[in-house]
């Protein structure tokens, strides 16, 4: 009878040493969402937070868990500004106590961000800021990138541009994204040759005088004449085109884009470039779903930057399955560097070197029947596998 009541009172306290236990590993995963739902790029802050959202549901079946904790998103608004993006991930780490973090749009914010990242010690997955220099030598081991870099836009755009008897000069924002962009298309571009480089500040509306330097750098120039752009946010730098190029014997190229900027494109049939993402041309598992569900709810195709958040939704989760849904940032690192997972654009891998995913882009090329006016046309030259861009590691740590 005394042995029975031992058993029993060992048993409940037993049970009462596991509750604690049971209840922690039950608590929310919080991860903070910093991003411009506000400000100059407030439309691709809002396709990234879509395709969070529905890349979360997608990678976990629809229960929006993993290992039975719940994923709960906090979301704050940067507006665009360094400072503030820098405020808010203290408050997320600090206050809000997530687990790790995602984010920011603008580069110049990300930058602002980094150290936080490493001061708290805690994961920040960088989507979709470009700069090379957040994974280059401002990077710290806390940092991973879902997002394409500065180099991988330029390598795959240097694909369509590259060739001999060729002149290009470039027009970019004067910040971060632009500068760090046309750094490393120079040096992608080995055959043709780079005559100017025109910066402009990023919430520029008259081309103008941007556009006749531009002109004047190449019109006198032999064989083929190119402006390369690279422009984000406000502002239709394509307006350089009315400045009657054609005269001059002057093409315009630039990368992909969100769908409403690439109407524009039309306007160049033939025009080629490199893009991270165009909602036809991937043809795996995550794209299909992603393109059907974002029909059937938003009656529109997915764009350049949801496809950005599903695929960070994407390496979460997977980092996440990896752990056990453990959150331990020593854990979480652990289990990113070099790991693989499946997103709309197909297979990324987290370099171990610098923590930036490699993975494809897409050379495409405008369609000559391309109407002026219309969704933009664009038709697939070539997937760009990462094993065909020799993407330098720029993190000298």
């Amino acid at each position: 009878m005394h042995r029975r009541t031992w058993v029993a009172l060992i048993a409940l306290a037993s049970a009462a040493l596991a509750s604690p236990l049971a209840l922690a590993q039950a608590k929310d995963i919080k991860i903070a969402h910093v991003y411009s739902r506000t400000g100059p790029l407030e439309a691709y802050g809002k396709q990234t937070q879509t395709g969070l959202l529905l890349g979360l549901e997608y990678a976990t079946g629809g229960t929006m868990a993993v290992n039975g904790r719940k994923i709960t998103i906090i979301e704050k608004d940067d507006q665009g500004k360094p400072d503030l993006g820098k405020s808010l991930l203290q408050q997320a780490y600090s206050d809000d106590k997530v687990d790790l973090a995602i984010g920011p749009t603008s580069s110049g914010v990300a930058l602002a961000m980094l150290p936080v990242a490493e001061e708290y010690k805690k994961v920040l997955l960088v989507e979709p800021a470009v700069a090379d220099s957040i994974t280059g030598e401002k990077w710290n081991r806390y940092i991973f990138r879902t997002g394409r870099n500065s180099s991988q836009d330029a390598i795959s755009n240097a694909v369509a541009l590259d060739k001999p008897n060729t002149v290009i000069a470039t027009l970019a924002q004067d910040y971060a994204f632009g500068r760090d962009g046309v750094k490393a298309f120079k040096e992608a571009v080995h055959t043709a040759k780079i005559v100017h480089e025109e910066y402009l500040p990023a919430n520029t509306t008259d081309f103008t005088a941007g556009a006749q330097r531009l002109i004047d750098a190449l019109k006198n120039q032999p064989g083929r004449k190119v402006i390369w752009i690279i422009w984000a946010g406000a502002g239709n730098p394509f307006k350089i085109a009315d400045l009657d190029l054609k005269r001059y014997g002057i093409e315009i190229a630039t990368g992909g884009n969100i769908l409403p900027a690439m109407v524009a494109y039309n306007q160049f049939p033939g025009m080629e470039g490199a893009s991270y993402y165009y909602y036809a041309f991937s043809k795996n598992q995550p794209n299909l779903w992603l393109v059907t569900n974002h029909y059937t709810r938003f009656k529109s195709p997915p764009d350049f930057f949801t496809a950005g958040g599903f695929s960070a939704a994407m390496a979460i989760v997977t980092a996440l399955k990896k752990t056990g849904g453990d959150t331990n940032s020593e854990k979480l690192i652990s289990a990113m560097e070099g790991m693989s997972f499946d997103t709309p654009k197909g297979m990324m891998t987290f370099r171990k070197e610098d923590h930036q995913a490699m993975q494809s882009m897409y050379h495409f090329r405008v369609s000559p029947g391309a109407r002026v006016g219309a969704m933009a046309d664009l038709h697939l030259v070539k997937e760009i596998k990462p094993s065909e861009m020799n993407v330098p590691i720029r993190n000298k740590r």
